[in-house]
This record gives C-alpha cells, structure tokens and sequence, in this order.
C-alpha cells in the first residue's frame, strides 16, 4: 500500500508540473512549434541507455551512481539509465520527452540542456549543504534513472508560470479584486510545485519533491539572471469582460 501511495504523489507531482507548463506555453500553440531538439537529444540519449542496458549486462555496474562504487561519470551516465522494470522505464522516458520539450519550447535548448545539466549535479551538493541526507538515499533503485532530473526540470517552468502570474497586469484579475479564474490556476499549479514537493519530502522522504523544490528555486533564479528572456510562453489569458449592464 505504501508503495502504491508513493507512486501516485509522485505521478500528482508531474502531472501538476506537466500542466503548469501547458498552461505556460499556451495549450493551442503546440502544434505550430517547431521541433525540440534538447528533447530531442535528452531522449534519445535515455534511449540509447536502456539499448545499452539490454545488450550489454555489465551496463548497470559500471554506469550507474552506486556510492561504494568510483568514478566521475557516474552521476551523469547513470541518469540515462533505467531501473524501475518496463513500466518505470516507459514512465521515466516519456515524461523526460514532454517535460524537455515543455522546457525547450519555454527555455530554449541551450538553457533547457543547461538547466537539465543542472538537475543531475547540483541536488546532491544541495543535499549536503542543507544536511538532507542524500537525495536518492540506498535503495539500489534509485542508483539510476533520469526522473530525478526531470522533475527537476519540470519545476523551472512552474517557477516561471508563478512569476508570470505575480506580475500579470490587473486587468488580468476580475472586478471583484479576486484573481480571474485563469490566473488563479496558474498560481495554484505553479505554487503548489514546492509547496507538494515539500510535503512528499517530509511525509515520504520522496526524493522526487526534494528535488523539485530545488528546481524551482533555479528557475526562478534563471529568470532573474542578465540575458535574453526567454519567449517561448503565450501571454497571460484575460479576465472575462464583465456582462453590461
């Protein structure tokens, strides 16, 4: 039952942070967007590591990012590797594709590969300056796989989904001074990113919502740094015009 319960907060999280960025981008804009190529070249690494996985039998040994093991390349090739069965490695992959493409369309590739980079080494620093106790801890499972870093890069765009709606003009809000309903769900999916990354942290000790917190706070980091802006996201919706009276 535990198990169960762990796999579904975790899925919630995802899918709250895949909608936050489908809301981000602007749902009808989809299909005119040109390809992803960060998710492009993102998953077709993670499915060269599962072809890896099952021709060669030593791959899991010498790749993945067991701490009684060396070697530098670990934490970086052990996320293209999967351990979570068919099912584990299916989900992994296809959110690491819609979740790349979400943050490429957003982010540009350069940033998104960046950003992703980002996801694989920082939160194990992150871990030891905030004494978190590791972020994947030492269950074997959690030695590979790439949903680390993908969460990690699918709270960057509900941090820029919540900076958009903090700073969207009045007019976007109703009359009443309450938000518009669009508004107030962007504000609920991008804050309720840490806010349920906390609680799968401190409930579960799920590494997922650890490292969507610190996704989150690069994000919001990123778009207060010098540089171009990124353009990929559709402009806030309107609040409905006021029926005349």
């Amino acid at each position: 039952m535990g198990a169960i319960v762990f796999n579904a907060t975790t899925a919630a999280l995802m899918v709250m942070m895949f909608n936050g960025g489908l809301d981000l981008l602007g749902r009808d804009t989809l299909r005119g967007r040109p390809v992803p190529r960060a998710a492009v070249v993102l998953t077709a690494l993670a499915l060269a590591g599962v072809l890896t996985q099952l021709c060669w039998s030593g791959a899991m040994d010498a790749l993945d990012d067991d701490p009684a093991r060396s070697g530098w390349w670990r934490v970086v090739t052990a996320v293209f590797l999967q351990n979570g069965g068919l099912l584990g490695g299916a989900w992994n992959i296809a959110t690491l594709a819609a979740v790349a493409a979400l943050a490429d369309w957003f982010w540009g590739a350069p940033r998104t590969l960046a950003l992703f980079l980002a996801g694989i080494l920082l939160p194990e620093h992150l871990d030891a300056l905030l004494g978190a106790g590791g972020h994947h801890g030492a269950d074997p499972r959690n030695f590979a796989g790439s949903s680390g870093a993908t969460y990690f890069l699918g709270a960057t765009l509900a941090a820029a989904l919540l900076h958009r709606a903090l700073r969207a003009p009045r007019a976007h809000a109703a009359e009443d001074g309450h938000p518009a309903p669009g508004r107030a769900k962007e504000l609920l999916l991008s804050a309720g990113v840490p806010v349920l990354g906390l609680v799968l942290w401190f409930a579960q000790a799920n590494g997922h919502g650890l490292v969507a917190c610190y996704g989150f706070l690069l994000g919001a980091l990123a778009l207060c740094l010098p540089g171009p802006r990124p353009a990929g996201a559709a402009a806030p919706a309107q609040a409905p015009a006021s029926a005349a009276s």
